[in-house]
């Protein structure tokens, strides 16, 4: 399908998602890919992972007028090696999400809804956010959850993070789109507070934070 939606803001960021719909050979047609995340994608044994991978490339050359260099920091955080431009990338089977501003640190995240997300609870939420979780929309609000927590993550670019304790969101009710807001707690007790945006569609959700 392509680019499923684009959109820009005021505060200068550009959200940019693109549907998996293309076959492999479809993606690698339809972008020029750099001879590195070439022989990157020979290493790849999944066909749906080297799907994700053309698709990002293809999605990078519809929002960049000349070509762009996808490196990625030692933490896996991406960045463009020929551009100041901040970015952050996500990814499922079917969505490829991009999420760019010209100076501010930026995070995104999208997640499938169909996932178990059970897990999450007993190692990525407080007590305090446990206690929070609706009864009747438990897998959603956990989706948000984590979602959020993931996006607040990939901003704050650090490794060996304790998404229990140094990520905190404060409690919210569960809706098809909504505002949060974040606290990250580095290990010395240090506080800065995050306002983010989460959306639900097509049976995903995706959180996002510039700044």
């Amino acid at each position: 399908m392509g680019v499923y939606f684009r959109r820009e803001y005021d505060n200068g960021a550009l959200i940019a998602v693109w549907e998996i719909t293309e076959s492999e050979e479809e993606l690698l047609g339809l972008c020029s890919v750099p001879n590195d995340e070439l022989e990157e994608l020979q290493l790849i044994r999944s066909s749906s992972r080297r799907k994700e991978k053309l698709a990002v490339r293809a999605l990078l050359n519809e929002i960049f007028d000349g070509k762009v260099y996808l490196g990625h920091h030692d933490n896996g955080r991406p960045y463009l090696q020929n551009s100041l431009i901040e970015v952050s990338i996500s990814h499922t089977s079917r969505f490829v999400c991009l999420l760019t501003h010209p100076d501010e640190s930026v995070g995104i995240d999208i997640e499938s809804l169909n996932r178990n997300f059970s897990a999450v609870e007993k190692r990525a939420l407080s007590p305090d956010e446990i206690e929070d979780l609706s009864e009747r929309d438990r897998s959603t609000h956990l989706a948000i959850y984590w979602s959020a927590k993931e996006a607040v993550y990939k901003r704050m670019s650090r490794s060996d993070v304790d998404f229990a304790q140094q990520i905190v969101i404060k409690k919210f009710n569960p809706r098809d789109n909504g505002e949060l807001t974040a606290l990250f707690i580095d290990k010395d007790g240090d506080e800065q507070e995050f306002e983010l945006y989460y959306e639900i569609f097509d049976g995903h959700v995706m959180a996002w934070l510039v700044g």
